[in-house]
């Protein structure tokens, strides 16, 4: 009886246990999943190449555009002086004429102030110049002082200073006068 326990007891260990070489074929199943067992780790070696691949592709997109940023920070001002290099210009062969009359002097000046204005254009500084009885605009406007006015209240009355926007992004606000409430 004890001899028929052990053999009970030794099948199910037998069936567990790996089978290799000649005894692969004679228990198929085993060589089945010996075959799955190694499709998986060669999916499993191609799925961890590809993720590694894109880790190191990630990791170079961040580095890259780490170094547009920089390089836009450095370069940022790079198309302002370029376009302001000709004003420069201007002025200082204004200043180098001998005997300059009033309307040449006036003449350059004006000419002098297209370059900037196109300079200014060409880089969207947008100067901001409100008209008397405009609403005062914070977002825009500074008013610097509140005076009597034959207007509505909180409008400008006087402009003492233009402002400016760089690309919708205020830089200077116009320095202004308001109508006091009455």
């Amino acid at each position: 009886m004890q001899d028929q326990e052990n053999q009970e007891v030794s099948t199910p260990l037998e069936e567990t246990i790996p089978v290799s070489g000649a005894a692969a074929a004679a228990n198929p199943g085993q060589a089945g999943l010996e075959e799955q067992l190694s499709a998986t780790e060669a999916k499993l070696a191609e799925m961890h190449d590809a993720f590694m691949r894109a880790k190191a592709e990630g990791e170079n997109i961040r580095r890259r555009a780490q170094e547009d940023v920089s390089k836009a920070h450095k370069f940022a001002i790079e198309s302002f002086a370029e376009a302001m290099v000709p004003v420069r210009d201007s002025l200082e062969m204004a200043l180098k004429v001998e005997t300059p009359s009033i309307e040449s002097l006036k003449e350059g000046v004006e000419m002098t102030l297209k370059q900037l204005s196109s300079a200014f254009e060409k880089n969207r500084l947008v100067e901001i110049m409100p008209q008397p009885g405009e609403k005062l605009d914070p977002n825009k406007h500074q008013a610097v002082a509140v005076v009597p006015a034959e207007q509505e209240a909180n409008t400008v009355v006087n402009v003492l200073q233009k402002g400016y926007m760089i690309a919708d992004r205020l830089l200077r606000p116009a320095i202004v006068t308001a109508a006091q409430a009455k």
